[in-house]
C-alpha cells in the first residue's frame, strides 16, 4: 500500500509548516489536523483550517486523503480560525443575558427608574403578559440548546460571542427599559390587539419548537448526516411545504407579535434586525440545499413563502 507525503504551508506566506511522511490514504482530514497538533501545540484542530487552495474553501474534516485531487505529496494549507468556544457555551451566554437582563427592568431594580420607583409593579397587564413571553421565549431557548439541537459544527470562534452577546443583551436592555417603564402607555386599541399579537406569537412559539424537533430527527445522535426536511404529521411542520427554513419564519413571526402586543419602536428594530440577519442565513441554506439535493422541491423560498 502506497503512502502519502503531506505538507502543510501558510495559507498568507506559503511558508511551510510542517511535513508528515507515510500518511495513510484513508487519512481524515480530521487525522491530519491532530498530526499537524502534535508539532504546533497551539494551533489545536478546531483552530485549523486546511485547504487545497490558499483562497478556496476549508477541507471537511471527513474528507478521505485518497479522495481528493491530490498527488502522492499533497500540499495543504492552512489557516488559524482564531480561538474556538462550543456552540453550546455561545448559545447558552447568548440567551441567559437576556432573560436576566429583561427581569431587572421589569422588576424595577434601583437605580433605572428612580428611587419612588424601585421593585414597584406596572399597573398594566400587557407588561406583565409581555415579561412572560419574553422570558418563556428564552427559557425555550435555552432548553432547545441543552436538549434538541445538534449542532454540525462544534466551535465556533471566540470574538462571535461578543458581537452577539452585544446584539441580544444590548435590544433586551433596550427594549425592556420602554416596556417595564412607569410612563409606558398600553397598544392603542387594548386587549384586542393584544390578544391577536398573543396568539401570534403563541402559534409561532410552537410552530419554531416542531420544526427543532423535526430537524433534530433528520440528524442522528454524533452525525453529520444531510437530508431534506419534509413536511411531517405535525401541522406545524406544513410550513416546509413552501419556505427552506420555516424555524426562522416561526421566529419572525414571534417577534412580530410581540411588537403588536407591546407597541414599542425598538421590539420592532429588533424585529426587522433579527429578520434581515435570517433572511441571509435562510438564503445560505437554501442555496446549499439546491447544489446538495437534485431532488430538492422545487416551490420553496428561503423563508417567505412565494416571495423570498
Amino acid at each position: 500500500m502506497k503512502h502519502y507525503e503531506v505538507e502543510i504551508l501558510d495559507a498568507k506566506t506559503r511558508e511551510k509548516l510542517c511535513f508528515l511522511d507515510k500518511v495513510e490514504p484513508q487519512a481524515t482530514i480530521a487525522e491530519i489536523k491532530n498530526l499537524f497538533t502534535k508539532s504546533h501545540p497551539q494551533w489545536y484542530p478546531a483552530r485549523q483550517s486546511l485547504r487545497l487552495d490558499p483562497k478556496g474553501k476549508s477541507l471537511k474534516d471527513e474528507d478521505v486523503l485518497q479522495k481528493l485531487p491530490v498527488g502522492t505529496t499533497a500540499t495543504l494549507y492552512f489557516r488559524d480560525l482564531g480561538a474556538q468556544i462550543s456552540w453550546v457555551t455561545v448559545f447558552l451566554t447568548e440567551y441567559a443575558g437576556p432573560l436576566f437582563i429583561y427581569l431587572l427592568f421589569y422588576f424595577r431594580v434601583p437605580f433605572i427608574y428612580g428611587h419612588r420607583y424601585d421593585f414597584t409593579s406596572s399597573r398594566h397587564t400587557v407588561v406583565h403578559l409581555a415579561c412572560i413571553c419574553h422570558s418563556f421565549h428564552y427559557v425555550k431557548r435555552l432548553l432547545e440548546t441543552l436538549f434538541v439541537h445538534r449542532f454540525s459544527h462544534g466551535t465556533m470562534p471566540l470574538r462571535n460571542i461578543f458581537k452577539n452577546c452585544t446584539y441580544y443583551w444590548g435590544f433586551a436592555a433596550w427594549m425592556a427599559y420602554y416596556i417595564n417603564h412607569p410612563l409606558y402607555t398600553p397598544p392603542t386599541y387594548g386587549a384586542q390587539q393584544v390578544k391577536l399579537a398573543l396568539a401570534i406569537f403563541v402559534i409561532c412559539q410552537l410552530g419554531n419548537f416542531s420544526i427543532h424537533m423535526a430537524l433534530r430527527d433528520l440528524r442522528p445522535a454524533g452525525s453529520k448526516t444531510r437530508k431534506i426536511p419534509y413536511p411531517t404529521k405535525n401541522p406545524f411542520t406544513w410550513l416546509f411545504l413552501l419556505v427552506s427554513c420555516p424555524n426562522y419564519t416561526y421566529e419572525v413571526g414571534s417577534w412580530i407579535g410581540f411588537a403588536i402586543m407591546t407597541q414599542c419602536l425598538p421590539v420592532a428594530l429588533f424585529s426587522l434586525v433579527g429578520f434581515t440577519q435570517m433572511t441571509i442565513w435562510a438564503k445560505g441554506k437554501h442555496c446549499s440545499y439546491l447544489k446538495e439535493f437534485r431532488d430538492y422541491p422545487p416551490l420553496r423560498m428561503p423563508i417567505i413563502p412565494f416571495l423570498l
